[in-house]
């Protein structure tokens, strides 16, 4: 449980020459649940598309396996690595299956039919995101969190060991964004999966992530436990707000809040 499943080495990116990530660090176990989180424009996003390999680093390397990102094809990189996306068009006329379905793209041949174990994976992810009973409903017939859970499902059928969450919990409702959470986490467990989350709620993050990793204008500014991670100085220095942090009064995990509001 502690091999590094995903490792970024001094990862340098930029956009028209504007610097957008630098010098920036970053591992992935199995079995843990690490929280991206910072201001906007720090470069959360951009690193999510950097590990998924829709981009390619400008400076350092990104690992899996022992092998450079660049040394493998899509195809290889999206059987091992899936992401969840902050917006995903689904078509509409599809069912849930068949967006799930979708997941096994990367395992299958040029004009490849659906096998029977496709079958199998594509049942066993929609059991584990609580989907099967969606499977013939129409997507767009499905509710916001439904929907997020689809997702997920067609993610996990790409049996993937890294799961990359582009704001999972986005324009979801508490109800919703606790759903998709607890969820995330019995996965990682279940599967052993290596997952990175971008965050911009900071208790949410701290409540259910193993590792932060906190991002200021494209620098990995602390890392950590989110003990070590969410207090007033470092969230001072990166925000520019006061904010008090006080424990949970469950798990003492660290919950920020609004100082004074006045």
């Amino acid at each position: 449980m502690n091999s590094i499943q995903l490792r970024a080495e001094e990862i340098g990116f930029a956009y028209n020459h504007k610097p957008i990530l630098d010098d920036v660090n970053l591992e992935l176990r199995p079995g843990e649940i690490v929280g991206l989180v910072g201001p906007n424009g720090a470069g959360k996003s951009t690193l999510i598309n950097l590990l998924s390999r829709v981009l390619t680093p400008q400076r350092g390397r990104i690992w899996f396996d022992g092998h450079t990102l660049d040394q493998l094809s899509a195809e290889q990189v999206a059987q091992h690595i899936a992401v969840v996306p902050q917006v995903f068009q689904i078509p509409n006329g599809f069912t849930a299956f068949e967006i799930v379905m979708m997941g096994r793209t990367p395992h299958l041949g040029w004009l490849k039919s659906e096998s029977a174990r496709d079958l199998e994976i594509v049942r066993a992810a929609m059991e584990s995101t609580s989907t099967w009973h969606l499977a013939n409903r129409l997507v767009n017939h499905l509710s916001g969190g439904e929907r997020q859970r689809v997702i997920f499902a067609r993610a996990l059928a790409q049996e993937p060991q890294v799961l990359l969450l582009d704001e999972p919990t986005a324009h979801l409702d508490v109800a919703h964004q606790i759903e998709v959470m607890e969820m995330a986490r019995r996965l990682k467990n279940e599967h052993a999966l290596a997952i990175l989350g971008v965050f911009h709620d900071l208790n949410l993050a701290a409540q259910y992530c193993d590792r932060i990793v906190l991002l200021k204008e494209g620098r990995v500014f602390a890392a950590g436990t989110p003990s070590q991670v969410i207090t007033a100085e470092i969230l001072r220095a990166v925000y520019g707000v006061d904010l008090l942090v006080l424990p949970h009064p469950r798990n003492q995990r660290p919950m920020a809040f609004i100082g004074s509001a006045m």
